[in-house]
């Protein structure tokens, strides 16, 4: 199975401009990714998909990059974009997300582990086995049917426990966060990347609910493995200790 693993990674952002070059550690971000994902296994090809001339000359000095447009929507329309210009085939595209510095090789391996020919759509999620994980905004909950397809994500702690307080929840159900690396068969990349946003998704903000909306499959692997994303300069020292 040919697996071509893509970065994506943009030059605006909000909440933190340039991310992508920030230092951590005597390394650019996006070059901690790109040698995390260089070390897993399943990958026959990495590449850094940007939209901007600095980090494409950056990327250049230590890796594969392709340039993209800048008015991209989101990481899987610059994917689909970066596997046409590749001119290559692949049975599916893994999106390692550019800002987790620190992901870990084995995550990647096993996503592509749970890819077979049938499989349309993958991502990994995690157990939530404390409060604050639950309860905070920032992070994504996914529920699951009897055969690990994920049915919804939210940014609310789904479901609602009616007849336990807040505080008790953990202890009467199993809350799953969600973990934001995404496998695409390569031809539903395609279909998905021509879908218009759809309802809950606008509600949400959560590019993937599209996808269920328009009656995709969405094969989930439990990880033990925790993810650390940077999305602002608050967050960047926060991890420093982990250098």
């Amino acid at each position: 199975m040919r697996i071509l693993g893509i970065i994506p990674a943009r030059y605006a952002s909000t909440r933190f401009p340039a991310k992508a070059l920030t230092d951590i550690g005597g390394k650019s971000m996006v070059s901690r990714v790109y040698e995390q994902a260089k070390k897993a296994q399943s990958l026959t090809k990495v590449i850094v998909a940007t939209d901007h001339p600095l980090i494409h000359e950056h990327v250049k000095k230590f890796g594969e990059v392709v340039m993209t447009n800048e008015n991209h929507p989101s990481g899987t329309d610059r994917c689909y974009e970066t596997l046409q210009k590749l001119n290559e085939r692949f049975d599916f595209v893994i999106n390692i997300q550019g800002d987790e510095p620190f992901i870990k090789p084995e995550q990647i391996d096993l996503l592509a582990s749970s890819l077979s020919p049938e499989i349309e759509l993958a991502t990994l999620a995690k157990k939530i086995e404390d409060q604050d994980s639950l309860f905070n905004p920032n992070n994504v909950r996914v529920i699951l049917n009897k055969h690990f397809e994920a049915i919804y994500f939210s940014r609310q702690a789904i479901p609602y426990i009616r007849s336990a307080p807040k505080e008790d929840w953990l202890k009467h159900h199993t809350f799953y966060k969600h973990i934001g690396i995404y496998a695409y068969r390569t031809d539903v990349l395609e279909k998905i990347t021509k879908l218009a946003p759809s309802s809950l998704e606008k509600a949400e903000s959560l590019e993937q609910l599209r996808w269920i909306e328009n009656g995709y499959k969405i094969k989930v692997t439990l990880t033990e493995f925790e993810t650390v994303g940077i999305d602002t300069p608050e967050d960047l020292e926060k991890i420093k200790h982990l250098l």
